[in-house]
């Protein structure tokens, strides 16, 4: 019999031939490598005359059904993506057509296509985009609900099963948000999909660091970063002119009284333990293994969280953003915050819709269109709308806290960046003076200065 090369369960699986090259391994009885090789390998196997069954690409005929005319850096983020044979990854800002250079890529190689978005909501909208686009039937393959056709759009939670399964029926493969991927779990779709056509999606590329410590390597899994724009290569431009403002508001002297106390606990046990120094950016994790047995851990926890607490609740934040909202009814504002506690004690004190991770998919959407609609002048969240949601009329970003994230706050500045005519954008972070709410906010421009 002539050697054979199949797909299994992520691999590639090479039998009946008496000594694989690398990246081969022996291993039950076969020859196997993750199915991450095949187009590395296309060439190897025509002169070693192996049958190659991996392939089990339909044939697609993929015609777009839109009038939109793609932007001239649109046209050379596919052009650029084309060059590098149809692998690596698009860096573009909320709002500057991302999709529409996928699907304009989808259609440039015409073949069966896996999406993989991070979010229920992004597949939604990726499910509309390619039905509305091509006409043709989409997959949609994550929880309950588990159809594949040759266009199909899945979450990084289905995708693994999805590829161990079938991933040799796609041709092509789209991670949305690719500064997900690096994720251990999450970089094994990437290892195990035979797809030789990749493409990476993200308005903030993974820095070098959260590239590290058992992490995938984006460039590895995808190929490189081929095409770059920033917010400010687009400003007023194909993105809407935005200003930002930074509000400084006062503890109460109760509250002080309360944060200095809380303070000098936390305080006095980093200055002795110097977990900073010896665990940096992991400190936090050693901080709450310590506070498991050791009861000065414990305290400092616990005093960090009040702490956090009284700052995301600070009265005079809360009496600023009512300002805030008057001064802006007649716009839509996005109220973010750290904290589900927080968020619902604005929804409750302002009467606006609250959307959290728990939040029901059926109560998002209604609230997110009743937003578009202009039924809701304003929504608060925590973090489930930093990315991915596609809500132009938001013109207003009001930033009660948060990490000391550049992506986090570039996010955020995105969601009110599509552009609406000449309409200018405004984002307002408003921090509490003398506490590390200031911190955290000068960590953010720091970052945000030195981001790719």
């Amino acid at each position: 019999m002539p050697p054979v090369l199949t797909y299994q369960g992520g691999t590639l699986v090479l039998r009946e031939f008496d000594q694989a090259p690398a990246p081969f391994r022996w291993v039950k009885a076969a020859w196997r490598c993750e199915g991450f090789y095949y187009a590395s390998l296309v060439d190897w196997l025509a002169m070693a005359g192996v049958l190659d069954r991996v392939p089990d690409w339909p044939q697609t005929e993929l015609l777009l059904d839109t009038n939109r005319v793609p932007h001239d850096y649109q046209r050379a983020a596919l052009q650029a993506w084309q060059q590098a044979e149809c692998c690596g990854s698009v860096v573009l800002p909320t709002g500057a057509g991302k999709t529409f250079v996928a699907i304009q890529a989808i259609a440039a190689v015409n073949c069966a296509t896996l999406v993989v978005a991070p979010t229920l909501d992004l597949l939604h909208q990726w499910y509309a985009r390619l039905v509305n686009t091509f006409g043709v039937e989409v997959g949609v393959y994550y929880g309950g609900e588990k159809s594949v056709h040759p266009l199909t759009v899945t979450t990084y939670h289905s995708a693994g099963d999805l590829v161990a399964d079938r991933g040799n029926s796609f041709r092509m493969i789209v991670f949305d948000e690719v500064h997900h991927l690096p994720a251990p779990s999450w970089g094994e779709i990437a290892l195990m999909a035979p797809s030789p056509y990749r493409l990476g999606l993200t308005a903030t590329y993974p820095e070098a660091h959260e590239q590290t410590d058992n992490r995938w390597q984006v460039d590895e899994l995808i190929g490189p970063i081929v095409y770059e724009k920033h917010i400010e290569d687009l400003r007023g431009k194909q993105l809407a002119d935005y200003r930002t403002e930074r509000i400084r508001v006062d503890l109460t002297p109760a509250e002080r009284q309360r944060y200095e106390a809380d303070w000098d606990i936390y305080a006095t046990f980093f200055r002795t333990r110097r977990l900073h120094r010896t665990h940096g950016p992991g400190w936090l994790m050693e901080l709450m293994r310590l506070s498991a047995f050791d009861q000065e851990a414990r305290r400092a926890l616990l005093a960090r969280q009040r702490i956090l607490r009284l700052i995301a609740l600070a009265a005079n934040k809360l009496d600023l953003l009512g300002d805030l909202l008057q001064e802006h009814i007649h716009d839509r504002v996005l109220i973010f915050t750290e904290s589900n506690e927080t968020v619902y004690a604005i929804a409750r004190r302002h009467l606006i819709p609250a959307v959290t991770h728990e939040t029901k998919s059926a109560e998002r959407k209604a609230i997110l269109d009743g937003f578009r609609e202009g039924t809701y002048g304003a929504v608060v969240t925590s973090r489930v709308l930093n990315e991915g949601v596609d809500v132009p009329e938001a013109k207003i970003a009001v930033v009660l806290g948060g990490t000391s994230s550049a992506r986090e706050y570039i996010q955020r500045l995105g969601r009110v960046l599509r552009k609406k005519g000449n309409q200018e954008a405004m984002l307002y972070e408003v921090i509490v003076r003398n506490t590390v709410d200031e911190n955290r906010a000068r960590a953010r421009r720091r970052a945000k200065r030195a981001y790719r």
